[in-house]
């Protein structure tokens, strides 16, 4: 199993505030909160109540490498946590979650990436440290560094 985390606390911002646009955004929104880095985010298919089983599309760039995937929600808690599976045809052994802690006055943010095989398939595990490489964990670690903060001026400019 590889995992990628970044921790970030962000000030003036609320665990509400980043699982609500998350589960509620549209490419226009996405564009917005990271003007030529964020380029898609939005829902393919409808799932059932708090999101569970919605389908996004999300693409965007790491770095120099551009990411395209779909995913599916498969957990959410407002205000505290969403998890998508990545799907290419059928659900991949890999997940994106994203948990928030509420401060005053601030949010805590951490961003996962976990994949890998349980039982036998693990021994492909290896494979997957060519993706995921110590550079891409270098530029995702920056990249979710930039990204929070920069929801929380994309969020509050709309309201200041």
């Amino acid at each position: 199993m590889l995992t990628l985390e970044s921790r970030v606390t962000v000030p003036g911002l609320t665990g509400a505030e980043i699982t609500t646009f998350l589960s509620e955004c549209t490419d226009a929104g996405y564009q917005q909160w990271w003007p030529g880095v964020h380029l898609h985010l939005h829902s393919l298919t409808a799932g059932g109540g708090a999101h569970l089983g919605d389908e996004i599309f999300m693409d965007e760039f790491i770095g120099t490498r551009r990411l395209r995937m779909t995913a599916v929600v498969v957990e959410a808690e407002p205000g505290r946590k969403i998890m998508w599976q990545m799907k290419k045809g059928i659900r991949l052994p890999a997940w994106l979650t994203i948990e928030v802690v509420d401060h005053p006055g601030s949010v805590d943010v951490r961003h996962t990436i976990t994949a890998g095989w349980a039982g036998a398939g693990r021994v492909l595990d290896p494979l997957l440290r060519l993706y995921f490489s110590p550079s891409f964990a270098a530029a995702m670690d920056k990249h979710v560094h930039t990204e929070f903060p920069l929801i929380r001026d994309r969020l509050h400019a709309a309201t200041d």
